[in-house]
């Protein structure tokens, strides 16, 4: 069984900010953190890296998260790829949901929160 210390979590958001919070976060918390703002690029990345789980933002230019999520989910091998979709829209949790995302997590997003919610992500697997 994998340990917590090699789980790889890739990140995608348009938001250099965000990318650097959340590699810096995710690192202290023992993870190796894959970071991509372009959307474009995402499913080259997680073909390169093979990560663990996905973070991945709702509204980002030219693809936007639930475009490239369910491109993701048409992939064969990465159908079962936990993605947690982080969104500031009211309705992110649906466009989510619809997209095939395994779970929400709304923005500002309370760091404890996202956290547990890998970790209970990254136990099933």
């Amino acid at each position: 069984m994998m340990t917590i210390e090699n789980r790889k979590i890739m990140v995608c958001d348009d938001d250099q900010g965000i990318l650097d919070v959340l590699q810096m976060l995710l690192e202290s918390e023992g993870y190796d953190v894959y970071t991509e703002i372009n959307s474009t690029n995402l499913i080259k990345e997680i073909k390169t890296q093979l990560p663990d789980l996905l973070l991945l933002d709702l509204w980002m230019p030219v693809l936007s998260g639930d475009q490239v999520l369910k491109a993701i989910r048409a992939t064969q091998e990465f159908k079962t790829l936990p993605v947690i979709v982080l969104s500031a829209s009211v309705d992110g949790s649906s466009i989510a949901s619809n997209a095939g995302a395994t779970d929400f997590v709304p923005k500002p997003f309370d760091m404890d929160d996202l956290i547990a919610k890998i970790k209970e992500l990254l136990r099933r697997l």
